[in-house]
């Protein structure tokens, strides 16, 4: 079955030439010009991947990409941010609110062709682990991708979700930030340390007193203990 990538890139040059690019690498391309008719097009219906750029007519990228991760029925969604912004606070900035990478202009479009079948092929679980239910009430189900709390659902980023369940899976193991990377995205992205602190920070905030549990061991990193 064919991967369909919806791209949202205002510039109609580079458009014309990713659409017919990927298109001729085996992928269904539907392009828009501005976050309004993409988003109204997502109502209807949902992508294997989505190419964002930042710099949108009627949008800001970044809280476009933002919402769309903070939404159940789009979280999801593999989002590769492909920027002419490309100093690290930008970077930081797009990975932090959930981006499942980023590259910067220009680039190849041969570069652009491994990113996205490095992501899609992170997206294709071979075998869905059980969920793990922890004695604090909290529930974590790698199959649906949800999390409950005491029964109430808890809506992660993808990242976020990532991180729980890597902790989850091995208690009391610490990790440190590098290990975390390594992990989760076989350095094939674009992340720094910090960003990782950050995505704790939240995921400890949304979690609420479950959000203890994650443990930070000092000049070492994190790990998971009841």
């Amino acid at each position: 079955m064919l991967k369909e990538i919806f791209l949202l890139e205002d510039d109609i040059e580079i458009q014309n030439l990713l659409k017919n690019y990927l298109e001729k690498n085996g992928f269904i391309v539907k392009s828009f010009s501005n976050a309004e008719s993409f988003l109204i097009e997502l109502k209807k219906k949902k992508p294997s991947l989505i190419l964002l750029d930042l710099m949108l007519p009627d949008a800001d990228g970044v809280e476009v990409c933002k919402n769309l991760k903070s939404k159940e029925d789009t979280s999801k969604i593999p989002i590769i941010i492909i920027s002419a912004k490309t100093q690290e606070i930008d970077k930081v900035i797009g990975l932090e609110v959930g981006a499942d990478d980023y590259l910067g202009k220009p680039f190849s479009l041969r570069e652009l062709l491994a990113r996205i079948k490095a992501v899609l092929r992170r997206q294709e679980t071979k075998e869905i682990p059980e969920p793990i239910k922890l004695g604090c009430g909290l529930e974590i189900d790698p199959e649906k991708f949800k999390v409950f709390y005491k029964n109430e659902e808890i809506i992660l980023s993808t990242t976020e979700f990532k991180i729980l369940h890597l902790l989850a899976s091995n208690k009391g193991v610490v990790f440190s930030r590098e290990k975390i990377i390594e992990r989760l995205w076989n350095y094939e992205k674009d992340i720094y340390e910090r960003t990782i602190d950050v995505h704790i920070k939240h995921l400890r905030e949304k979690l609420k007193e479950a959000g203890n549990l994650i443990k930070n061991i000092r000049g070492l990193g994190y790990k998971l203990e009841e």
